[in-house]
């Protein structure tokens, strides 16, 4: 069931509102509100340690010495959290590996953060989410 309610802006803020719902294609204001506000109740799930998918991105140079074997080292230790991972050969220096990741968000953040800070890692990231199950 929908329910309507008003929301008052000032007109400098509602414009760069309605260029953010422009630049995302939504078609109108009451999309982009509701995934906003989707998007932080998820993130509101994180802070309470709650079940989480996940995505760790590193890019880093495949010279680094050792640096391979940590990075599996890592990846063994939190086995239980890893769904799968897939490496790629970016050029003849440099690799990009993406790792999927299940399970509580405090022990997803401890093995991304662990990953991410290995010498000769040049760029990490974690992007985590949620099912979001009970906000449909």
């Amino acid at each position: 069931m929908l329910k309507r309610f008003s929301v008052s802006l000032e007109e400098h803020l509602l414009e760069k509102f309605d260029d953010y719902i422009s630049s995302h294609g939504y078609s109108n204001r009451s999309e982009a509100i509701r995934d906003l506000i989707r998007k932080e109740l998820v993130n509101k799930e994180w802070e309470q340690d709650s079940e989480v998918v996940g995505v760790v991105t590193l890019v880093y140079n495949h010279h680094q010495s050792r640096l391979q074997e940590r990075i599996t080292e890592l990846q063994h230790r939190y086995y239980e959290l890893i769904t799968s991972t897939t490496h790629v050969h970016m050029d003849h220096h440099n690799c990009l590996e993406v790792t999927i990741v299940k399970g509580k968000a405090s022990k997803v953040r401890v093995l991304a953060e662990g990953m991410i800070a290995l010498r000769g890692v040049k760029n990490g990231n974690l992007t985590m989410s949620s099912t979001g199950g009970h906000l449909h």
